[in-house]
């Protein structure tokens, strides 16, 4: 698939930013990394930020150094939701309902990545998966009308990861009973979020509803992703790599931030780092490996995804 280039030879960058007074943005995962980083862009240019974090105390943290920079007026909150158990994301979808009457973007930017050991969450899901990508499906889908009644985005942030591994939906195992690897059940996840956004696209494009769907990765960069989850050999070996190859988790956020706000972006597209095989660099259009637009297995993983967060939801 053919890309090109929208934002010149430095890419996008949030100088491309005006004020975004008297917009919300909802992230997940927002207390630190790339999620962190991409609430400081929204709140330097007076936007309101919900953050939705597991964990309560990190959260009021994050949001007492943010007052700190941007000063107490900083429009920043917290709601407490757990992606691993979908009760939590219910509740947590409920009190959004409640206190957030906008939505401009909400951004899917949790994630949970090389889980060594092969971990169930409450509901029935191989971890990854429930988290990346069950959790973010019910979330979407239960704020999808606000969502639309602000003429609002939902940005999935997705991972290189999705190309590699098996490439595929292992519908017939899909926690991965029969051979786990913390590799290959991590890419099936990031794809999954992939194959349900590019699915989502199409289902508003056809039935003509005011949300737009957009998807990026963030390439490589200094975060903690890895901190509670991968092998203590993965942990080593990217501890090395990510000085030679990362990049910053600020400019890990610009991806998110970028398809949460710029006009120019476009249906079935894959943006993020284009340099040195898309993990860091100017951020622009990245090439999109076909599996993530196979419509038959998106469909399947739609009606599956419904059912396992028993969610009937028709965009």
């Amino acid at each position: 698939m053919s890309t090109k280039r929208n934002f010149g030879p430095g890419g996008w960058t949030p100088e491309r930013l005006g004020s975004l007074a008297g917009k919300t943005y909802l992230i997940t995962g927002a207390n630190a990394g790339a999620g962190f980083e991409a609430t400081r862009v929204f709140l330097s240019k007076d936007a309101a930020v919900v953050m939705l974090n597991r964990s309560a105390d990190k959260s009021a943290a994050a949001i007492a150094a943010l007052k700190q920079e941007f000063g107490s007026e900083a429009d920043v909150t917290f709601v407490r939701m757990d992606l691993a158990v979908l009760e939590s994301v219910r509740e947590a979808a409920a009190e959004v309902l409640q206190n957030v009457p906008r939505i401009d973007a909400l951004i899917c930017n949790a994630a949970i990545a090389q889980v060594a050991k092969q971990e169930i969450t409450v509901d029935g899901f191989e971890s990854q998966l429930g988290v990346n990508h069950f959790g973010h499906f019910l979330l979407c889908g239960l704020l999808f009308e606000r969502i639309e009644e602000s003429a609002g985005r939902i940005v999935v942030v997705g991972s290189n990861a999705y190309k590699m591994g098996l490439k595929r939906i292992q519908f017939e195992d899909l926690n991965f009973d029969k051979h786990y690897t913390a590799w290959n059940s991590y890419a099936q996840s990031k794809l999954a979020q992939m194959m349900f956004a590019y699915e989502l696209q199409r289902r508003v494009e056809a039935t003509g509803k005011n949300v737009t769907v957009q998807v990026c990765h963030p390439g490589a960069s200094r975060t903690n992703l890895l901190k509670d989850t991968a092998s203590t050999f993965n942990k080593i070996v990217w501890s090395v790599l990510s000085r030679v190859i990362a990049q910053s988790a600020e400019k890990g956020s610009w991806p998110e931030v970028m398809c949460a706000t710029e006009e120019n972006v476009e249906s079935n597209k894959l943006y993020g780092p284009t340099k040195r095989a898309e993990m860091v660099g100017p951020i622009d259009e990245c090439p999109l490996d076909e599996c993530a637009l196979d419509r038959e297995a998106a469909a399947k993983l739609w009606m599956l995804s419904e059912q396992k967060t028993s969610l009937s939801w028709s965009p």
